[in-house]
């Protein structure tokens, strides 16, 4: 009778320790034994590991007072003076350093410009990302102040 038992818990701490994140949870009242009778050397994950770290690292990102942007490997950022606007948010842009021979670079406002409505005018300092295969072409993704 006690090797019955002992063997009904082993098979409900095989149970225990397996993790089904859309199942809900079966047997709760049987937990508390289940903790008591099982030692188990493995520790169980949840699908909430590392939240407190992730949180805290996002607290101090906050407090950051300069502008970190992620470097991107496929696009050449340059600094340029709006020239001309044009329908659609499209604008002319002089690159800064660059010969008075070099056309013009037409570039478009970026996501974030256009989705926080930031005012781009003639004669703004912006910040252009040209891709490597049109040079032509660019995004404005930052207004200097």
């Amino acid at each position: 009778m006690r090797s019955i038992f002992l063997l009904f818990i082993a098979l409900f701490c095989i149970q225990a320790n397996t993790i089904d994140a859309f199942s809900s949870p079966r047997l709760t009242f049987i937990t508390p034994i289940l903790n008591t009778a099982c030692t188990s050397s493995s520790t169980s994950t949840t699908a909430l590991y590392g939240k407190k770290d992730a949180r805290a690292a996002g607290n101090e990102r906050k407090n950051k007072t300069v502008r970190e942007k992620k470097v991107k490997d496929d696009v050449i950022e340059i600094e340029g003076t709006v020239i001309e606007s044009l329908p659609n948010a499209m604008f002319r842009c002089t690159i800064d350093g660059a010969p008075d021979t070099q056309e013009p670079v037409l570039a478009t406002i970026s996501g974030k410009i256009r989705k926080n409505f930031v005012k781009i005018l003639v004669g703004d300092k912006v910040t252009i990302e040209l891709s490597p295969y049109d040079l032509t072409r660019g995004r404005i993704t930052f207004r200097k102040r």
